[in-house]
Order: C-alpha cells, then structure tokens, then sequence
C-alpha cells in the first residue's frame, strides 16, 4: 500500500512539474546581440525594417531558438504548445500583429500564453527574430 502511494506521489509531483513546465512562468529571455545591425531608434516600426536583409536573418535565427523554440519549436515547427509560426503570412498586417504580440505578449481569462518580451528584448532583435522567421515561411 505504502509502495502504491508513494508511486502516485511521484507521478503527481511529476505531472505537475510537467504542466508548470508548459506553462510560461518566469520565462528569462536571453540576451541578443544586435550590435551588427542598423539601430532603429525609439519609435517602434510598423513593418520589418530587416526583411531580406541577411544579417539580420543570421541574428534573427540566434535569437528565435535562445527565446522563442522552447514554445514555438525548432525551425519554427510547433510541437503543439504555441502555434506553428511557419505560417505566418509575409507581408505589413502581419508584421504588425507579430510585434504587438511579441511585445505585448498574449493572455486569455488570465493565464499566460506568451509573456511580453518589451523591455527585455529590443526593438531591432524582435525584427531580427521576424526576418528569420520569412525564411522558413510555408504556404
């Protein structure tokens, strides 16, 4: 009985460990060197500055997998946790979208999906991150 107990115990800690691992929490963003890159200054753009530009492909693809891959996956290939980034149309609406949602981050009834990134990512590494991101676009 003991035995039996103590399994459930394991699993129960463990399974909670799990779903607190799926959940974002203190996500720590790591730092992203832009410093090859052109500064875009204080005001945010409203389209990708760094569109085809291949430095900032290069920067982007670092950056995407130190703070985006552990919840949208490798190669921008979503294991199911977040959404499958690969689809995201190319194109100024979108580019919009994308920024208010890496800056702002998304929150639904209260629970965290993905935590704001203004603040803790700049400007010019949230463009980067989307430059890469077209490279691996998929219709």
């Amino acid at each position: 009985m003991t035995r039996n107990l103590r399994s459930l115990l394991a699993a129960a800690v463990l399974g909670g460990t799990a779903v607190t691992a799926i959940a974002h929490g203190d996500v720590t963003p790591q730092a992203v060197d832009v410093s090859t890159l052109k500064a875009l200054g204080e005001e945010w753009q409203a389209e990708n500055p760094y569109r085809g530009d291949k430095e900032a492909i290069r920067v982007g693809d670092s950056a995407y997998n130190q703070n985006c891959a552990r919840c949208h996956g490798l190669g921008a290939v979503s294991g199911g946790i977040a959404p499958d980034l690969r689809y995201l149309p190319i194109d100024a609406e979108t580019d919009e979208y994308f920024i208010g949602r890496v800056r702002n981050g998304v929150t639904r009834n209260g629970a965290v999906y993905m935590p704001p990134f203004e603040g803790m990512l700049s400007q010019e590494a949230m463009w980067a991150i989307r430059a890469w991101l077209d490279t691996v676009h998929e219709e």
